[in-house]
């Protein structure tokens, strides 16, 4: 049984971000994606009683939401690396216990790395997140040690605490995931034991993923949401739709469960050729007259889109004007990008046209080898030299004048926060700058409202969803905006503050020094007791050493005579028994002194006198105890704990740490001066420009209706969509005749149930019927009819299915056949009937018939020709050597010609491609 519940982002809701789905198959819990909201959108203020203004934050629900089923999750599939699929993973698998295995691709942990991280600094660079007492993580090593800014005082807003992670919880919740590659079955053990997962190319962001879910009680499960199937310059278009096979893509056709998104089943997305031309004429018109332009985006995955098109142009056009890209993770995400070269399509891997066109591939070759770079592709293909990055405004305005014309691409998209939010304060009040979004963002916040005020302004022929570009407008009016700043403290709070960190330094030397003494005293009566067992030591030791000098001078006299009297020098001899010397050569592995080669006995000779061995001075340590036991040295197993962790370390392991005490130290020496979190709120005139151009990279609605139903599910669940889009979809749905109507699409919180009417039993086939069983294969599978009865045995729990008996059968079938016959007639007996499992595909028969030598060509309406008549100049004999083979309906095919050698030769072919089970 499948059971769907949308946490956030469901097919009925105003509010179509972020994206989290739980879905149940049987027993196991699946997580797809997991996004976070803007934590800092505009306020809608609501008038509650007494007037008071209260923000409304539409996250906490779906937080909630999310922070109860964590724990209970057993497998997380994230499907694109932006914020709003990938945003509060890392928060959930640090502090709400999310630690069941995310699956992912390679692209996507890279690009969701940098955007979270991009976020989470950007968001803790402005505000207080007010990280409340339960949602603490247990690890102190994983708290946030960077901020130190006193500490918070309550809100007024009401608002308990804002869900953003830590740099450093990101970088472990990334770094945790399993990454796969495009087409790879993924068969997952423990509690997930016998799901297989196979990620597909999506489209839309590097390494999207259309995630397809099997399980052998409940189907195939396909999630695909935001696709795209158009080829971009940087990417290629979903393999969902392939448009050489002229169809959808045969591994993703026909699931039992499909979870699409209808968000723009509505919209008409204009041509690819419009919408670049005024991007393009836009930015250059716009720099031409000594004007700048401010370009919100993201900060990983849709930006490289811009970033190609805008290099091509430059080098095409071979403009001087900077392209100033506002991130701190820019050159980083970059250097990610280059080094996953394999994910990438479209026509960024070949040459920049302009100045620098086909004819300079030995230039660019000597040049990298000149500057030593080691991913030639990468280099080649995303060098962008007209970009430069800039981690902050201030760094831009250092470097150029705001009178200076440049294109600004500046994060987040949504100018809720950060650069683009500062940037726009004081871009929108000069005339003639321009504001160009390519995104309509998150609903509610700056960006959502700007786009709106554009559409609105739009002839209804021109809006955005009409298939129109529309025209740029004059902003005029006042626009309310609050600010976030973080600023050093002054004044009598800087005096406070120091005097407070006093009073903390003076407590915690006092309860060092407290440590300190008592230490002394354990030390002092351990001096004591060590001082006495080590005058013991020393004596037992000397008595040794001055036994053994005696018995070296002993062997030294021995030896001495016996070389005079045999002169021969370096030998060690012994003496062997009573009958005088035999000459033998000692060999040990110790060094030892004196007669080891008479033979002696363990005990006492006889005659009282013992053989004495030559041993190394040893001496028993005696163990410390005190009145409760032997004293444990906690040290010793503290440093060998330590010296065990890192032996167990690998290399990598080894590099981060190394890294991280070295930022650890530099983050020491430059101590950041103690600073606060303020807001204000400032009014902005607005003189500037603004338009709307569609880059997202998404469907449009004609290209939704026409893939949906190609893909034929047997269900589907809409969901990340707005009321109207859903109901579009469903009433195009429902005009197909071969279309399902099992369509659901639930809102926030609504648990939908599919196949509860199913139901699955296990049973034991006997070997009496397993030995007569008649199999046949199908692709990679053994299928047959099998009938018999089910016994339920004592001695077994599960039931066995056994042959029915020849008496029962036969009486069966008297009982089928008693009818009236005619005088002289045959006996009526019962004809076995046989089942074709398989669906033919005229090009597989097309092509196994030219391996044995029939010609077959398709003549197009779902008809093979084969034989004669296929070579085109047929006649009236050759066509009566043909065949023709028609695929009328599903699981229907017609043969249809005279009786020849090619009649049966493309039959038997035919019943080659099937499995033929007979009863």
């Amino acid at each position: 049984m499948i059971t769907f519940t949308p946490l956030s982002g469901s097919g009925r809701s105003s509010k179509t971000t972020p994206l989290a789905y739980l879905l149940q198959v049987d027993d196991v819990r699946i997580l797809l994606d997991c996004g976070s909201p803007d934590w800092a959108p505009e306020p809608s203020h609501e008038r509650i009683a007494e007037g008071a203004e209260v923000p409304s934050y539409h996250w906490e629900t779906y937080c909630n939401a999310l922070r109860e089923c964590a724990p209970t999750i057993d497998l997380v599939l994230l499907s694109h690396g932006d914020l709003a699929h990938t945003g509060l993973y890392p928060y959930a698998y640090s502090r709400w216990g999310l630690k069941a295995p995310a699956y992912t691709t390679l692209p996507v942990q890279a690009m969701g790395r940098i955007a979270v991280s991009e976020d989470v600094e950007g968001v803790r660079e402005e505000e207080d997140v007010g990280d409340v007492e339960e949602s603490k993580p247990q690890d102190p090593s994983a708290m946030d040690m960077g901020d130190e800014s006193p500490s918070p005082s309550p809100r007024k807003d009401g608002n308990k605490g804002k869900y953003v992670a830590t740099v450093a919880e990101v970088q472990d919740a990334f770094d945790s995931i399993n990454t796969l590659r495009y087409s790879q079955p993924t068969h997952l053990q423990g509690k997930c034991q016998g799901l297989t997962i196979i990620p597909f190319n999506a489209g839309h962001t590097l390494g999207g993923t259309i995630w397809k879910i099997r399980s052998p009680s409940s189907g195939t499960i396909l999630y695909a949401v935001n696709i795209n199937h158009m080829r971009e310059r940087h990417l290629d278009g979903t393999v969902l739709m392939r448009q050489a096979a002229g169809g959808v893509f045969e591994p993703l056709a026909r699931p039992d469960l499909l979870i699409t998104d209808a968000d723009r089943t509505s919209v008409t997305t204009s041509r690819r050729k419009d919408r670049d031309a005024a991007l393009i004429d836009t930015i250059t018109s716009t720099l031409s007259s000594r004007s700048s332009l401010l370009l919100p985006c993201d900060s990983s995955t849709r930006v490289l889109e811009l970033l190609v098109l805008l290099d091509q142009h430059w080098n095409y056009s071979r403009l001087r004007y900077p392209i100033c890209f506002l991130s701190r993770t820019g050159r980083e995400m970059l250097t990610f990008v280059r080094s996953m070269m394999e994910w990438l399509g479209g026509t960024v891997s070949k040459e920049d046209v302009g100045e620098e066109g086909t004819g300079g591939r030995q230039t660019h070759k000597r040049k990298r080898d000149e500057e030593g770079e080691e991913d030639a592709l990468g280099a080649l293909a995303l060098r962008f030299k007209h970009l430069e990055f800039f981690p902050s405004p201030e760094a831009l305005l250092h470097t150029y004048s705001s009178k200076d014309p440049k294109l600004i691409l500046a994060v987040p998209a949504s100018l809720s926060h950060g650069p683009s939010r500062d940037l726009f304060a004081d871009f929108a009040a000069v005339p003639d700058n321009v504001v160009l979004l390519t995104g309509r963002s998150e609903e509610g916040t700056l960006g959502r409202n700007l786009f709106e005020k554009w559409n609105d302004s739009q002839r209804p022929d021109d809006k955005w969803d009409r298939g129109k570009i529309g025209s740029n407008i004059m902003m005029d009016g006042s626009l309310k905006l609050r600010m976030n700043h973080k600023v050093p403290l002054q004044g009598a709070e800087l005096e406070a503050y120091q005097q407070k960190e006093r009073a903390a330094k003076e407590k915690e030397a006092a309860h060092q020094a407290v440590l300190a003494r008592n230490q002394r005293m354990l030390e002092a009566d351990e001096d004591e007791s060590d001082s006495d067992s080590d005058s013991d030591e020393e004596d037992e030791v000397r008595q040794a050493l001055e036994g053994d000098l005696m018995d070296i001078e002993a062997d030294e006299e021995r030896g001495k005579s016996r070389k005079a009297d045999k002169g021969l020098d370096g030998v060690d001899w012994g003496l062997d028994g009573d009958e005088g010397l035999t000459k033998q050569l000692l060999s040990f592995d110790i060094y030892i002194k004196g007669n080891v080669s008479k033979a002696t006995s363990f005990f006492k000779s006889a005659g009282g006198q013992t053989q004495r061995f030559r041993m190394f001075p040893y001496v028993e340590k005696k163990r410390r105890v005190d009145d409760y036991g032997e004293t444990i040295d906690v040290g010793m197993w503290l440093r060998k704990g330590k010296v065990l962790e890192e032996d167990a370390e690998s290399d990598e392991v080894k590099d981060f740490r190394r890294r991280t005490l070295a930022e650890e130290d530099a983050k020491k020496a430059i101590r950041e001066p103690p600073s606060k979190f303020v807001s204000s709120e400032i009014e902005v005139q607005m003189a500037c420009r603004l338009l709307f151009v569609d880059m997202e990279g998404l469907n449009d609605g004609r290209a939704v209706k026409t893939i949906v139903p190609q893909v034929n599910p047997r269900k589907m669940i809409i969901v990340h969509a707005p009321s109207s889009a859903t109901d579009a979809l469903i009433e195009s749905c429902a005009n197909i005749r071969a279309m399902t109507k099992d369509i659901f699409a639930p809102v926030v919180g609504e648990s939908v149930q599919i196949g509860q009417q199913t139901n699955s039993f296990s049973i034991s086939i006997s070997d009496e019927l397993l030995a007569s069983l008649k199999m046949s294969r199908f692709e990679d599978n053994e299928v047959g009819f099998v009938t018999g009865r089910v016994v339920a045995h004592a001695t077994s729990t599960i039931p066995t299915l056994e042959p029915i008996s020849d008496s029962a059968r036969s009486k069966d079938s008297t009982a089928a056949i008693a009818q009236p016959r005619m005088l002289g007639s045959r006996p009526a007996v019962p004809l076995p009937h046989s089942t074709m499992i398989g669906e033919l595909k005229l090009t597989a028969l097309k092509s196994r018939l030219a391996a044995i030598g029939v010609q077959a060509e398709l003549i197009g309406e779902g008809v093979l020709i084969c034989g004669a008549g296929a070579k085109g100049n047929a006649t009236t004999e050759t066509l009566e050597e043909s065949v023709a083979v028609r695929k009328t309906a599903k699981g229907r095919v017609e043969l249809e010609g005279n009786v020849s050698e090619v009649y049966y030769t493309v039959r038997r072919e035919i019943y080659n491609l099937h499995a033929l089970v007979a009863a």
